[in-house]
């Protein structure tokens, strides 16, 4: 049906989705904005000095760890290993989710502007599920590389070869992309009036669809199915790897053999416990509160927290991440 251009005319024409979406209301004397208006961190200007002080470092900070975990794994030879592979991926995947609503955010405190357009909501929107999406996906094929690993040690570099771990990163991408897309295909369906607030500090996926001009049941609908889809399925994948994981672990005879086969998964677990125990924290926190303020506060949180400790875990608790780290460090004195 979409490939007809008439539906495309249809479909871009703001007098086409007035009509539509005031359908699902009474009728308004609304109009299509062009701007939103997000929630500012502070309104007291030397709290405002703060914050900024405060976020600039968390950003360059998550920034550079990341950057660091890349340049490791890039320059050492010895970390051209799948699981290296995609902890670099992961790390330049945290890079695009900090970098979605920090600078922006930067820019608001800086410049006292609250004001962000239409078109530039919905691109960082789609940018921080993409990123998101890459996380949670990775997170997923990584899992699955240990499984590999420990469960199938002699089949591993012939089933985890270089094509097969791209096209695993190729597709974690397509999915991100898929759920941007259908995020963006309700938020499209709006209708504003002249000023649109969004109650957080950034275009956050669920404020930005409370928005929108379908019926709530047909929002619920589509936001679940997605959370399934995304969310679920994955976590799902990830408990399957890992019970599979653990029967072959205690299946080994030695104590030391199960420490040292367990120890390779450490740092992906915590990693996974990092992610999903935040997301859930602040969904938990969310519901219980009934502040704005606080709600923008706990997804704000979810937003700097994993970028920003994901490649401590990984530096901390891995041996040859360290000594890759060491060895930059000697090469740039």
């Amino acid at each position: 049906m979409f490939s007809d251009p008439v539906y495309w005319f249809l479909f871009s024409n703001p007098i086409f989705f007035f009509k539509r979406c005031s359908s699902y209301r009474e009728p308004q004397n609304l109009t299509l904005a062009s701007d939103f208006h997000l929630m500012s961190l502070s309104e007291d200007p030397e709290i405002q000095t703060i914050l900024f002080g405060l976020l600039l470092i968390m950003y360059l900070v998550a920034v550079l760890g990341n950057l660091l975990i890349i340049l490791a794994v890039g320059s050492d030879s010895h970390l051209h290993t799948p699981m290296y592979f995609f902890l670099s991926n992961l790390s330049l995947a945290d890079i695009g989710f900090i970098s979605t609503t920090f600078p922006k955010m930067l820019m608001n405190i800086q410049t006292h502007s609250r004001v962000v357009s239409y078109v530039g909501c919905l691109t960082q929107m789609s940018f921080f599920l993409i990123f998101g999406c890459m996380d949670d996906m990775l997170l997923t094929v990584m899992a699955y590389d240990r499984f590999v690993a420990i469960c199938h040690p002699l089949q591993y570099s012939v089933i985890m070869n270089p094509r097969f771990c791209g096209f695993l990163v190729l597709v974690s991408f397509g999915f991100s992309l898929l759920e941007s897309q259908l995020h963006n295909l309700i938020a499209i369906y709006f209708t504003f009036s002249k000023n649109v607030e969004i109650a957080n500090f950034f275009c956050e996926p669920s404020q930005v669809l409370n928005l929108a001009c379908f019926d709530t049941l047909t929002k619920n609908a589509v936001t679940y199915f997605v959370g399934a889809i995304y969310g679920f399925l994955p976590l799902l994948g990830i408990f399957f790897s890992y019970y599979k994981i653990v029967s072959s672990i205690l299946r080994i005879p030695s104590s030391g053999g199960r420490y040292k086969a367990f120890s390779t998964c450490g740092s992906h677990l915590a990693v996974v416990g990092l992610f999903y125990g935040t997301a859930i924290g602040v969904y938990l926190a969310s519901a219980v509160s009934s502040s704005p303020r606080k709600m923008a506060g706990f997804s704000l949180m979810y937003a700097v927290v994993i970028p920003l400790l994901n490649p401590f875990i990984y530096s901390l608790r891995n041996r040859d991440i360290k000594s890759s780290l060491r060895q930059l460090q000697s090469r740039a004195m």
